[in-house]
């Protein structure tokens, strides 16, 4: 009886040992970690804020075509050369997904307004002289917006659906040229409904520049600290949102200033602010296997460091969790640094943005975790 009475003291004393020592970690974790919603939130209330989501709607453009006598020489060749983009995407279009890029890029502090018409002059000319000129126009288009989305998570205040391609054609005898244009074509203008004026998006990104700040000042020299401290602020901040309703979640607004989003949301807010430090990074697009076992289409990062690139999916290592549920580390790292032998289980890229767009490549995973 009393090896009985012992047995059963011992199995109570090994169960209240486990309990006290889930607790204690517990405890260390909220002790020791650092609370950088709460840094970057004191940070940011002490600026003074100046006035001044996958769902991109990209798409093929609707092409307006009119015929006009003569074409300003001045209008001809529209030089964007000068703009020196060394960007992960741009690098892999073609020279006319390019010009169109550097155009995007040249003109985007005109854009805000919304009507401002991008100019290409007659760049095209040869190439709309081809049978199918404007379907393959139409393509070069689409690479170059999707390219210019996510390489620049930044510009979330054009709504690219609402952007049409304007060919201007002259004949002189048997030859003709086209002059093209982009502007808002038959709608008032080309920005989202919830930023509908320069001032307005001013506005948003000076919000945005200051959780920035916070980044950008408190920087560390080893890269893996930063590109911790930027994970850990998005999986913290940010509540993934079920219902699919609200407006931004797919954008860099919706996900650092409304902290609600979608995997896009996550991933461009993630990239911007790698592009802030200098880490470099990109949007990765594909397929994506869950612990439940469903497969949806998915958004996350690859990310460099000490020249090897690493998979990062935020959103995943933000898992919704009930009630006043406790994220553990192994929840909250499960997917961070990860090399392609574990992450491709359940992570497939596939290079594209949009159906039927073009296929981007991605840089070469690491085979094993960092």
């Amino acid at each position: 009886m009393k090896k009985i009475i012992s047995f059963i003291k011992t199995i109570i004393m090994l169960i209240l040992i486990g309990i006290l020592g889930y607790i204690g970690i517990i405890m260390y974790n909220e002790i020791t970690k650092t609370d950088i919603v709460g840094e970057v939130q004191e940070f940011v209330s002490n600026i003074t804020i100046s006035s001044g989501g996958i769902d991109t709607n990209i798409k093929t453009p609707e092409i307006l075509e009119t015929t006009v006598e003569t074409i300003s020489p001045n209008d001809e060749i529209i030089d964007y050369s000068n703009s020196k983009i060394d960007k992960y995407l741009y690098n892999q279009l073609d020279e006319y997904s390019k010009i169109i890029y550097n155009a995007m890029e040249s003109n985007k502090e005109n854009m805000k307004t919304g009507t401002y018409e991008i100019n290409l002059g007659t760049e095209f000319s040869s190439l709309l002289s081809q049978s199918n000129g404007e379907e393959l126009l139409g393509e070069y288009y689409q690479s170059a917006i999707e390219a210019y989305t996510y390489d620049n998570p930044d510009v979330f205040y054009i709504e690219f659906s609402k952007l049409y391609l304007n060919i201007e054609t002259t004949t002189r005898g048997n030859k003709k040229t086209y002059r093209v244009f982009i502007n808002a074509g038959n709608n008032t203008d080309y920005l989202t409904s919830e930023f509908s004026s320069k001032e307005r998006i001013d506005a948003a990104l000076n919000e945005i520049e200051n959780i920035k700040s916070y980044f950008v000042i408190n920087k560390k020299a080893d890269a893996y600290e930063n590109i911790k401290l930027v994970h850990d602020y998005l999986v913290e901040s940010i509540e993934y949102d079920q219902s699919i309703s609200l407006s931004n979640i797919y954008d860099l607004y919706g996900a650092l200033i409304n902290k609600k989003s979608v995997c896009e949301g996550y991933a461009k807010a993630f990239k911007y602010l790698m592009d802030s430090m200098n880490i470099p990074c990109i949007i990765v697009s594909g397929k994506a296997t869950n612990s439940e076992g469903n497969t949806e289409n998915h958004a996350w990062n690859y990310v460099q460091i000490n020249n090897a690139w690493y998979a990062i999916d935020c959103t995943w290592d933000d898992p919704i969790l009930i009630g006043s549920g406790y994220l553990s580390n192994s929840s909250k790292y499960k997917y961070f640094l990860k090399g392609a032998d574990e992450f491709n289980k359940t992570h497939v890229p596939d290079g594209q943005f949009t159906e039927g767009g073009k296929v981007f490549e991605y840089p070469t995973l690491s085979m094993n975790n960092y």
